[in-house]
């Protein structure tokens, strides 16, 4: 009997296997060619991990010459979660050796593009990926959540901008407290009655992805703290 338990297991555990390739929730394959052709960096060498979503992944579509003079690897992926990050962290990440990796999380989280918004699930994320940095002796640099008056995709979360100022309250206190690098991109972006993304600076309505002038503003706070950490 017992042995028929540890063979029915075994065969789920199996299913279950196959079933996760099927639908691989991290999407890590995305990056999978591009960093088997990175390989291990030339001595002297300081690479710089962009870790995020699609405002991360549209940048250096958007901006190539800001990855392309600074040596800045992108690694984001569109509608991505934390969740979803802290999966391919070790592949999109760690096995690339950086000097510093920049994390940008929490739009999407908030938006629930992979089940509802936990406050605490989220923050517990990101503090999970700098523990993992850190231990593999790469610098980290936090940035905000920009603002998002809305989701074109889930019109019906109405209260994103209050999630948002939020967790970036608690994770600019959590770095400060740990001697991390905070890049504020939140207050940069914000129109002026404080309610959602500047439309000047942002790329769809609402405001969500920041367009080529929104960019600018980040690569002009973010920069600098690079060039400190390298």
């Amino acid at each position: 009997m017992k042995t028929r338990i540890i063979a029915a297991i075994a065969m789920l555990s199996i299913a279950l296997g196959t079933q996760a390739q099927k639908h691989e929730f991290g999407n890590w394959k995305r990056y999978a060619k591009a960093n088997k052709e990175l390989g291990a960096p030339a001595k002297g060498e300081k690479r710089v991990v962009l870790m995020g979503n699609s405002i991360t992944d549209g940048w250096p579509h958007t901006r190539p010459d800001f990855f392309k003079n600074n040596n800045l690897i992108g690694r984001g992926i569109g509608g991505q979660t934390s969740y979803q990050f802290l999966l391919r962290f070790r592949e999109d990440v760690i096995n690339l050796q950086p000097k510093v990796v920049v994390i940008n999380y929490g739009t999407n989280d908030i938006a629930e593009n992979t089940g509802p918004y936990n406050e605490d699930l989220t923050y517990g994320n990101v503090l999970s990926m700098v523990e993992l940095a850190r231990y593999h002796k790469c610098k980290v640099i936090l940035t905000s959540c920009l603002p998002a008056g809305g989701f074109s995709w889930r019109p019906a979360i109405t209260d994103g901008m209050d999630k948002i100022r939020s967790l970036n309250a608690r994770v600019k206190a959590y770095a400060e407290a740990n001697k991390i690098p905070y890049v504020d991109y939140f207050n940069a972006m914000l129109n002026e009655d404080g309610t959602a993304m500047n439309p000047k600076l942002a790329n769809d309505n609402p405001g969500v992805h920041p367009n080529a002038a929104g960019y600018a503003i980040m690569e002009s706070l973010l920069l600098p703290v690079i060039k400190k950490l390298r």
